[in-house]
């Protein structure tokens, strides 16, 4: 069944909409510019509302990993995805300090894009257009890739049984599809996921 990520939760009722809908993961994002910021005090009243069998997404965009790491320690995320020119080095140094799987996310414009996510060793690769940018890219960049992913960049109840369908992504990610005027809403959230998993039942998946 395909995993399912609603990124950029920051208020208490995005959790309770969350726990209903159960999907796989959620995700607080922790770079400052983003107007989906959470601050980490907001994002750990957040998780301890936050069914345990949903897991926590800590979104960085070239962070320092001893700060990354405190909010591990505090337990108030349970993966890591890096967003921004973090290298294999940077990879490396942040292994020796937690103990949780690494996202990286990779834009992806070009087939050489596409090879360079292949090689992270990133515990999950997530593919998108750009930084939260709601758009979609060229799927069939995707069509030969060799190792499961994340797919995300635009991605709509409208299109994500077609994306499904098209290119059998490990999970798929939305977050700007998912509100209205810069607020999540519940409708376009159960809609997401209905999206997802009403096509697997019609298919028997």
């Amino acid at each position: 069944m395909t995993k399912i990520k609603l990124c950029g939760l920051k208020r208490a009722c995005d959790i309770v909409w969350a726990n209903e809908l159960e999907p796989d993961y959620i995700g607080f994002v922790f770079a400052k510019p983003s107007r989906r910021y959470v601050k980490p005090e907001e994002a750990g009243k957040l998780k301890a509302m936050l069914h345990e069998s949903i897991k926590a997404v800590g979104v960085f965009v070239d962070e320092e990993p001893e700060v990354i790491a405190e909010l591990v320690k505090r337990g108030i995320i349970d993966v890591v995805q890096l967003h921004g020119c973090e290298d294999e080095v940077f990879l490396a140094q942040l292994r020796k300090m937690i103990q949780v799987p690494i996202f990286q996310a990779f834009r992806i414009q070009t087939v050489e894009d596409v090879q360079r996510a292949e090689k992270s060793s990133a515990d999950m690769i997530l593919l998108d257009a750009g930084a939260g940018c709601g758009e979609t890219f060229d799927w069939t960049l995707l069509w030969n890739i060799g190792r499961p992913y994340f797919l995300a960049g635009g991605l709509t109840p409208e299109n994500v049984t077609d994306a499904i369908v098209q290119l059998k992504p490990y999970g798929v990610d939305a977050s700007s599809s998912l509100e209205t005027e810069g607020v999540k809403e519940k409708q376009k959230m159960a809609a997401f996921v209905e999206a997802v998993r009403g096509k697997e039942k019609q298919k028997g998946v």
